[in-house]
């Protein structure tokens, strides 16, 4: 389902990441917006959203206990808003190689955590790997996010320890 429920001028270069931030709590801050979204209390349910400047954005509802494990948004660069309750976020302050391989050893302090209430976000470059999770036992939360360009690819990876394995490769067709 495609909603619009900001308009934002044709923008002549690619959004930069404070547009899509600057997007996405205008998105948050529409009531009636957030509450179209039905929630579910055993999974994840969207809307896709019109974002600035030809970019793909999304309205998240986050039952408790539910995430994405580890991803990236290949190519895009992306933000992402908290428009209620709270989602944490552990992301890798590495740069990693983009393609052509399987399994990579992280070394040395990468990790980063961050907790994201309502209201607070953040932006972030292309190929950077994170989980987000809502680890509230009984609040759902709704997230808006924003990928430029649109996202042409997921992929999805497993933990173990310092141990980083792709698993999976996603297009478009696989989500939408």
């Amino acid at each position: 389902m495609s909603v619009s429920p900001l308009t934002s001028p044709t923008p002549t270069s690619a959004p930069s990441q404070a547009e899509l931030l600057d997007f996405l709590r205008r998105a948050a801050a529409d009531a009636e917006l957030i509450a179209s979204l039905p929630l579910d209390p055993e999974g994840r349910t969207w809307l896709r959203l019109e974002g600035p400047g030809g970019s793909e954005a999304w309205l998240i509802g986050w039952p408790p206990g539910t995430g994405t494990g580890w991803h990236d948004h290949a190519d895009s660069v992306g933000a992402f808003l908290t428009a209620s309750g709270e989602l944490h976020e552990n992301s890798l302050a590495a740069r990693l190689p983009t393609d052509g391989w399987r399994t990579l050893e992280l070394i040395g302090d990468v990790d980063r955590e961050r907790r994201l209430g309502a209201g607070q976000g953040r932006a972030f470059g292309r190929h950077h790997v994170h989980e987000v999770f809502n680890d509230s036992p009984d609040q759902h939360a709704v997230s808006v996010h924003a990928y430029y360009p649109p996202l042409p690819r997921i992929r999805r990876y497993s933990r173990t320890g310092q141990v980083l394995r792709l698993e999976q490769v996603e297009r478009p067709e696989d989500w939408q």
